[in-house]
């Protein structure tokens, strides 16, 4: 089955390009959403397996709703996915915030891949940390969602 993930920006057009290029590379796009509210009503309609967070939402502040996100999935079991970070600005630009939020990583869009994706979500496995792991190397499994394997195709 493949990894199925939920985008998050509040650029049309990165979001339709990010759909196709995501898609075309085997991940199933299962929703997007263009703010916070958003982002947190498809999270938990369409229990994603990854959450593609862009760090600036317009007025509102990626950085929030990967904690929003986190503590909805801790306390009410609802949304159980990883968080990965992006932004058109560099890593470094941001280093100390990503550190202290609880996403699984950071990916500049400039290199949105479904294989960057997967490297992010694997490191986090191999940490101990809830993630997602290839076909090829195991059958991929995200803890917490009993039933559930992944491997894309």
């Amino acid at each position: 089955m493949a990894l199925r993930c939920l985008l998050v920006d509040d650029n049309d057009a990165f979001l339709e390009a990010a759909r196709v290029l995501l898609e075309r590379e085997g991940m199933r796009v299962a929703g997007v959403a263009s703010n916070i509210a958003g982002a947190l009503r498809q999270a938990r309609a369409l229990r994603p397996d990854v959450i593609l967070v862009d760090i600036g939402l317009g007025e509102e502040s990626g950085f929030e709703l990967a904690r929003l996100l986190a503590a909805d999935g801790q306390g009410g079991q609802r949304v159980r996915a990883d968080v990965v970070l992006i932004s058109a600005q560099a890593e470094t630009d941001y280093t100390d915030l990503i550190a202290e939020s609880p996403a699984a990583g950071f990916l500049p869009k400039s290199e949105l891949s479904a294989q960057r994706i997967s490297q992010i979500l694997n490191r986090q496995l191999r940490a101990g940390q809830p993630g997602f792991q290839l076909a090829g190397s195991g059958a991929g499994r995200l803890p917490g969602r009993p039933g559930h394997s992944y491997a894309r195709s």
